[in-house]
Protein backbone atom coordinates (compact mmCIF):
# COMPACT_ATOMS: atom_id res chain seq x y z
CA UNK A 1 0.00 0.00 0.00
CA UNK A 2 2.58 2.43 1.30
CA UNK A 3 4.65 1.79 -2.24
CA UNK A 4 1.50 1.94 -4.43
CA UNK A 5 1.31 5.83 -2.62
CA UNK A 6 4.56 6.52 -2.94
CA UNK A 7 4.49 5.40 -6.77
CA UNK A 8 1.31 7.55 -7.27
CA UNK A 9 2.79 10.42 -5.59
CA UNK A 10 5.89 9.86 -7.92
CA UNK A 11 3.97 9.61 -10.82
CA UNK A 12 2.16 12.95 -10.03
CA UNK A 13 5.41 15.00 -9.16
CA UNK A 14 6.41 13.92 -12.35
CA UNK A 15 2.72 14.91 -14.84
CA UNK A 16 3.12 18.47 -12.58
CA UNK A 17 7.11 18.97 -13.56
CA UNK A 18 6.41 18.07 -17.27
CA UNK A 19 2.81 20.41 -16.92
CA UNK A 20 5.50 22.98 -15.52
CA UNK A 21 7.70 22.67 -17.90
CA UNK A 22 5.32 22.72 -20.81
CA UNK A 23 3.92 25.91 -19.78
CA UNK A 24 7.22 27.21 -19.46
CA UNK A 25 8.21 26.45 -22.90
CA UNK A 26 4.73 28.23 -24.20
CA UNK A 27 5.35 31.53 -22.40
CA UNK A 28 8.89 31.44 -23.81
CA UNK A 29 7.59 30.74 -27.09
CA UNK A 30 4.67 33.59 -26.71
CA UNK A 31 7.16 35.94 -25.59
CA UNK A 32 9.40 35.31 -28.24
CA UNK A 33 6.16 35.76 -31.08
CA UNK A 34 5.46 39.29 -29.44
CA UNK A 35 8.91 40.46 -29.57
CA UNK A 36 8.97 39.02 -33.32
CA UNK A 37 5.64 40.96 -33.95
CA UNK A 38 6.73 44.28 -32.28
CA UNK A 39 9.85 44.21 -34.47
CA UNK A 40 7.58 44.17 -37.13
CA UNK A 41 4.99 46.59 -36.36
CA UNK A 42 8.33 48.84 -34.99
CA UNK A 43 9.52 50.73 -38.18
CA UNK A 44 13.28 49.77 -38.93
CA UNK A 45 15.92 52.38 -38.13
CA UNK A 46 19.68 52.87 -38.50
CA UNK A 47 22.31 55.03 -37.12
CA UNK A 48 25.47 54.85 -39.07
CA UNK A 49 28.06 55.62 -36.08
CA UNK A 50 29.65 59.03 -36.08
CA UNK A 51 33.09 60.00 -37.51
CA UNK A 52 34.50 62.43 -35.78
CA UNK A 53 35.22 63.81 -39.43
CA UNK A 54 36.66 67.49 -39.30
CA UNK A 55 35.54 70.20 -41.25
CA UNK A 56 38.67 70.70 -43.46
CA UNK A 57 39.90 67.14 -43.61
CA UNK A 58 40.69 66.09 -47.10
CA UNK A 59 38.98 62.92 -48.46
CA UNK A 60 39.69 62.35 -52.14
CA UNK A 61 41.69 64.60 -54.49
CA UNK A 62 41.61 63.38 -58.20
CA UNK A 63 43.35 65.75 -60.96
CA UNK A 64 42.65 64.99 -64.63
CA UNK A 65 42.19 61.58 -63.69
CA UNK A 66 41.97 59.37 -66.79
CA UNK A 67 40.59 55.79 -67.03
CA UNK A 68 41.19 53.53 -70.40
CA UNK A 69 38.20 51.09 -70.41
CA UNK A 70 38.69 49.23 -73.90
CA UNK A 71 39.22 51.75 -76.50
CA UNK A 72 37.01 54.42 -74.72
CA UNK A 73 39.28 57.10 -72.96
CA UNK A 74 37.04 58.60 -69.47
CA UNK A 75 37.98 61.60 -68.56
CA UNK A 76 39.87 63.83 -67.41
CA UNK A 77 37.97 64.47 -63.91
CA UNK A 78 39.04 66.93 -61.02
CA UNK A 79 37.56 66.12 -57.96
CA UNK A 80 38.41 67.35 -54.40
CA UNK A 81 36.04 66.54 -51.32
CA UNK A 82 36.69 67.46 -47.89
CA UNK A 83 35.09 67.61 -44.59
CA UNK A 84 31.05 66.66 -44.82
CA UNK A 85 30.43 67.66 -48.65
CA UNK A 86 27.79 66.10 -50.15
CA UNK A 87 27.96 65.48 -54.00
CA UNK A 88 25.84 64.09 -56.38
CA UNK A 89 27.71 62.51 -59.94
CA UNK A 90 25.49 63.40 -62.81
CA UNK A 91 25.65 62.20 -66.62
CA UNK A 92 24.36 60.09 -69.01
CA UNK A 93 23.96 56.52 -69.11
CA UNK A 94 27.78 54.73 -69.87
CA UNK A 95 29.24 58.01 -69.29
CA UNK A 96 31.52 56.62 -66.26
CA UNK A 97 29.88 57.65 -63.31
CA UNK A 98 30.69 53.98 -61.74
CA UNK A 99 33.59 54.09 -63.42
CA UNK A 100 34.36 57.67 -61.58
CA UNK A 101 33.52 56.25 -58.59
CA UNK A 102 35.51 52.85 -58.86
CA UNK A 103 38.48 54.53 -59.77
CA UNK A 104 38.04 56.95 -56.79
CA UNK A 105 38.29 53.84 -54.32
CA UNK A 106 41.27 52.19 -56.39
CA UNK A 107 39.14 49.11 -57.48
CA UNK A 108 40.76 49.95 -61.43
CA UNK A 109 43.86 52.33 -61.89
CA UNK A 110 44.05 55.45 -63.63
CA UNK A 111 45.88 55.63 -66.84
CA UNK A 112 46.62 59.26 -66.45
CA UNK A 113 46.58 61.76 -63.69
CA UNK A 114 46.73 61.84 -60.49
CA UNK A 115 44.43 60.43 -57.30
CA UNK A 116 44.90 60.77 -53.24
CA UNK A 117 42.70 59.83 -50.68
CA UNK A 118 42.55 59.01 -47.69
CA UNK A 119 43.59 55.17 -46.98
CA UNK A 120 40.98 53.64 -44.93
CA UNK A 121 38.67 56.16 -44.45
CA UNK A 122 36.47 55.58 -47.86
CA UNK A 123 33.73 53.14 -48.73
CA UNK A 124 31.62 52.00 -51.65
CA UNK A 125 28.32 50.22 -52.22
CA UNK A 126 27.00 49.60 -55.16
CA UNK A 127 23.54 48.65 -56.14
CA UNK A 128 24.21 44.56 -55.88
CA UNK A 129 26.46 45.60 -52.75
CA UNK A 130 29.19 43.73 -53.99
CA UNK A 131 31.21 43.08 -51.44
CA UNK A 132 29.30 40.42 -49.76
CA UNK A 133 29.67 37.07 -50.31
CA UNK A 134 26.15 35.32 -50.98
CA UNK A 135 27.19 31.98 -49.99
CA UNK A 136 28.51 33.17 -46.64
CA UNK A 137 26.13 34.67 -43.61
CA UNK A 138 25.71 38.10 -42.71
CA UNK A 139 27.88 37.88 -39.75
CA UNK A 140 30.21 35.79 -41.77
CA UNK A 141 30.91 38.54 -44.04
CA UNK A 142 31.47 41.11 -41.48
CA UNK A 143 34.05 38.90 -40.29
CA UNK A 144 35.62 38.42 -43.13
CA UNK A 145 35.77 41.90 -43.43
CA UNK A 146 36.36 42.87 -40.31
CA UNK A 147 38.53 39.42 -38.89
CA UNK A 148 39.90 41.42 -35.73
CA UNK A 149 35.86 41.78 -34.45
CA UNK A 150 35.47 38.48 -32.06
CA UNK A 151 31.40 36.82 -32.64
CA UNK A 152 30.21 38.83 -29.75
CA UNK A 153 31.37 41.91 -31.38
CA UNK A 154 30.20 40.91 -34.51
CA UNK A 155 27.13 40.28 -33.31
CA UNK A 156 26.56 43.56 -31.52
CA UNK A 157 27.60 44.84 -35.07
CA UNK A 158 24.94 42.89 -36.55
CA UNK A 159 22.31 44.14 -34.04
CA UNK A 160 23.09 47.70 -34.86
CA UNK A 161 21.33 47.46 -38.18
CA UNK A 162 18.07 44.69 -37.00
CA UNK A 163 20.14 41.77 -37.31
CA UNK A 164 19.73 40.00 -34.15
CA UNK A 165 20.90 37.01 -32.33
CA UNK A 166 19.93 34.27 -35.37
CA UNK A 167 19.32 37.01 -37.98
CA UNK A 168 22.90 37.23 -38.30
CA UNK A 169 23.68 34.03 -39.21
CA UNK A 170 20.79 34.27 -42.24
CA UNK A 171 22.61 33.75 -45.36
CA UNK A 172 22.85 36.54 -47.61
CA UNK A 173 21.88 34.89 -51.30
CA UNK A 174 18.18 34.93 -48.99
CA UNK A 175 17.72 38.20 -48.52
CA UNK A 176 15.61 40.94 -50.05
CA UNK A 177 17.38 44.51 -51.30
CA UNK A 178 16.42 46.26 -48.48
CA UNK A 179 17.42 43.74 -46.03
CA UNK A 180 20.66 43.33 -48.33
CA UNK A 181 21.64 47.12 -47.96
CA UNK A 182 21.36 47.24 -44.12
CA UNK A 183 23.65 43.76 -44.08
CA UNK A 184 25.76 45.62 -46.59
CA UNK A 185 26.35 48.76 -44.17
CA UNK A 186 26.64 46.76 -40.90
CA UNK A 187 29.67 45.47 -43.02
CA UNK A 188 30.98 48.63 -43.97
CA UNK A 189 30.02 50.27 -40.38
CA UNK A 190 30.70 47.71 -38.10
CA UNK A 191 35.00 47.89 -37.68
CA UNK A 192 36.54 49.87 -35.54
CA UNK A 193 37.42 53.00 -37.72
CA UNK A 194 34.32 53.50 -39.25
CA UNK A 195 34.67 55.09 -43.31
CA UNK A 196 34.41 58.78 -43.74
CA UNK A 197 33.65 58.99 -47.00
CA UNK A 198 31.04 56.91 -48.57
CA UNK A 199 30.68 56.54 -52.14
CA UNK A 200 26.86 54.89 -53.50
CA UNK A 201 26.04 53.80 -56.76
CA UNK A 202 22.48 53.72 -57.17
CA UNK A 203 21.79 52.58 -54.10
CA UNK A 204 18.00 52.90 -54.00
CA UNK A 205 17.64 50.52 -57.25
CA UNK A 206 16.59 47.21 -55.30
CA UNK A 207 14.72 49.09 -52.52
CA UNK A 208 11.05 49.40 -51.33
CA UNK A 209 9.75 52.73 -50.60
CA UNK A 210 9.68 51.87 -46.49
CA UNK A 211 13.51 50.30 -47.11
CA UNK A 212 14.76 54.08 -49.23
CA UNK A 213 13.30 55.83 -46.32
CA UNK A 214 15.29 53.88 -43.21
CA UNK A 215 17.88 54.55 -45.78
CA UNK A 216 17.31 58.45 -46.20
CA UNK A 217 17.25 58.89 -42.28
CA UNK A 218 20.58 57.26 -41.86
CA UNK A 219 22.45 58.90 -44.38
CA UNK A 220 20.96 62.24 -43.41
CA UNK A 221 22.31 62.13 -39.91
CA UNK A 222 25.45 60.70 -41.35
CA UNK A 223 28.38 63.05 -40.24
CA UNK A 224 30.59 62.27 -43.00
CA UNK A 225 30.78 63.04 -46.48
CA UNK A 226 28.95 61.50 -49.74
CA UNK A 227 29.83 60.95 -53.26
CA UNK A 228 26.64 59.36 -54.83
CA UNK A 229 25.46 58.64 -58.33
CA UNK A 230 21.54 58.41 -58.27
CA UNK A 231 18.26 59.05 -60.61
CA UNK A 232 16.54 59.98 -57.90
CA UNK A 233 15.88 63.47 -57.10
CA UNK A 234 13.66 63.31 -54.27
CA UNK A 235 16.22 60.71 -52.70
CA UNK A 236 19.49 63.19 -53.16
CA UNK A 237 17.22 66.15 -51.55
CA UNK A 238 16.40 63.90 -48.65
CA UNK A 239 19.99 63.15 -47.83
CA UNK A 240 21.01 66.47 -48.34
CA UNK A 241 23.56 66.30 -51.43
CA UNK A 242 24.05 69.77 -52.21
CA UNK A 243 26.67 70.10 -54.68
CA UNK A 244 26.85 67.82 -58.29
CA UNK A 245 29.60 66.79 -60.65
CA UNK A 246 28.95 66.38 -64.27
CA UNK A 247 30.60 63.53 -65.93
CA UNK A 248 30.35 63.97 -69.64
CA UNK A 249 31.91 61.16 -72.06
Amino acid sequence: MLGARAEQAENTGSRSQRLAERMISEATEQREQARQQVEVLTPLSMVLPPTGLGAGTELLVMDDAVVTAGERTLGPWTLHIKGRQRIAIRGRNGAGKTTLLRAAIGAIPLSGGKLRRAEGRIAMLDQHVALLDGGDSIIGNLRRLHPALDREAAHAACARFAFRNRDAEQMVETLSGGERLRAGLACTFGGDHPPSLLLLDEPTNHLDLASIEILEEALRAFDGALLVVSHDPSFLAAIGVGGEFVVKG
